[in-house]
């Protein structure tokens, strides 16, 4: 069940089709509401989104059926994935909701939840609230009309926000003469994340803070850093910070415009953590996804890389089991546990502008501390999922690839949790090798699928 509705990182979709439509968001509120109403008491419900336009739709028929479920909701409007964590932490809330699909293009959407402590909803919690919503005679236990919930607008979300992230960063230190350059996607920081870095003292350049509803991570953001790199060339800035559709990730740019991805930044701050004894069981925590280079560069410290599969969710899980402080993804979702709950790409750039501070050294001489196996990755559309082991034709051709790669490189094969595609990955040390093995790969699934 849990498969028509829920992906890896919550609901997601083309909006107006299944399962992003209106009357499924409504049901999902029910559903979602009946789960985490505990008694009598009243209830209170944070609903945040980014920047898309359904976001509007979405919002209203979610707030709709968790009040007629008897809970309240505080509706806060644009804010951050990490920024709904936040509050739901901050306000004591039982339930946080974004809608948002993150780096998808405008035309999708999405909604995740996050329980009282700010952690994304386990696997087993989600299937149960598909269920639910997706039950063709569901049993509603409505309150009485004098119990249903009411809906307000919190008007000093950015405010507390602001003033958490504030106090992530070393009380004692400021950012006065740097120059940074940040591309809020026309996405959900666009309100907000400037306001941060200016206030601890940094001049800002910004990019992509005009949405209109329909420009959210069009040519701008995490997924088009060389927008940033461009413009940090242009007017000599420190630093340049893309984040995504709902600031939950963060690619990176140095002084000299060099792109740095997920797997550099998180090597650079394990660095700094395992320096001051900060690293839990010298632990790192990242996603199959990560270049094999982060895990040679966390054995060479005398740390160790534990991988998850993909999703920051599952990063969180791992890292709630071993203890661990530092974790992420390549792709740019960094979760510094210690501060957060969740990936947050506005408090990443903070930690990463500490160690620049403390070191007082430019970005491109702290953050090279890996240089990444060429990675090839290589989209298959599909009709159909089906098991890999149960494709006996795809299994030879990956047994051979890894056979030539002799252990100086990986194969990874994965569908994915948002989209009908398949992925194959290969990772070795010469990019033409690579690519060719990839493509074989990836063609000889296409034929198995067909």
């Amino acid at each position: 069940m849990r498969d028509k509705l829920f992906g890896t990182d919550g609901l997601r979709g083309r909006v107006n089709e299944y399962p992003m439509t209106p009357d499924i968001a409504l049901k999902l509120g029910m559903a979602v509401g009946q789960k985490f109403r505990n008694g009598g008491r009243k209830h209170k419900v944070i609903i945040g989104k980014d920047t898309r336009l359904s976001g509007y739709v979405f919002e209203t028929a979610l707030t709709s059926g968790l009040c007629a479920i008897g809970l309240d909701v505080y509706l806060v409007g644009p804010m951050p994935t990490p920024a709904i964590s936040f509050l739901t932490r901050n306000m004591r809330a039982d339930l946080g909701v974004v809608i948002s699909a993150s780096h998808n293009p405008f035309h999708d959407n999405g909604i995740k939840f996050f329980d009282s402590g700010g952690f994304k909803l386990p696997d087993d919690l989600e299937t149960e609230i598909a269920e639910l919503t997706l039950a063709d005679k569901p049993d509603w236990s409505f309150p009485a009309p004098d119990r249903v919930g009411r809906a307000k607008r919190m008007v000093d979300s950015w405010g507390r926000y602001i003033v958490y992230l504030k106090n992530t960063f070393p009380r004692e230190m400021n950012l006065n003469g740097l120059k940074i350059v940040l591309d809020c996607a026309h996405g959900a920081a666009y309100g907000g994340a400037p306001l941060v870095f200016q206030e601890l003292g940094a001049e800002v350049i910004t990019l992509g803070v005009n949405p209109n509803g329909v420009n959210i991570n069009e040519g701008c953001g995490s997924l088009y850093p060389d927008v940033v790199a461009a413009k940090v060339r242009e007017v000599g800035a420190d630093i340049g910070l893309a984040l995504d559709g709902d600031a939950d990730r963060l690619i990176v740019v140095d002084e000299q415009g060099n792109v740095l991805d997920g797997d550099q930044i998180m090597a650079l701050c394990a660095q700094d953590m395992l320096e001051r004894g900060a690293l839990p069981g010298n632990t790192l925590v990242a996603t199959v996804m990560s270049n094999m280079a982060l895990e040679m560069f966390m054995r060479d410290q005398g740390g160790r890389l534990l991988r998850t599969p993909v999703g920051d969710r599952y990063v969180v899980e791992a890292m709630r089991r071993e203890g661990a402080a530092l974790g992420g993804e390549q792709s740019g979702h960094l979760i510094f546990m210690d501060h957060s709950t969740t990936g947050d790409g506005t408090l990443a750039a903070l930690q990463l502008l500490r160690i620049m501070c403390q070191k007082n050294m430019p970005l491109s001489r702290l953050a090279h501390l890996i240089e990444p196996f060429p990675q090839v990755m290589v989209n298959v559309k599909l009709s159909r999922k089906v098991p890999f082991e149960d494709l006996p034709e795809v299994g030879r051709a990956v047994a051979s690839v890894e056979t030539e790669l002799a252990g100086r490189g990986r194969v990874l094969l994965r569908y994915s949790g948002t989209e009908p595609k398949a992925r194959v990955m290969v990772e070795g040390e010469d990019i033409a090798r690579v690519e060719r093995y990839a493509a074989d790969i990836a063609a000889v699934l296409e034929s198995s699928l067909r």
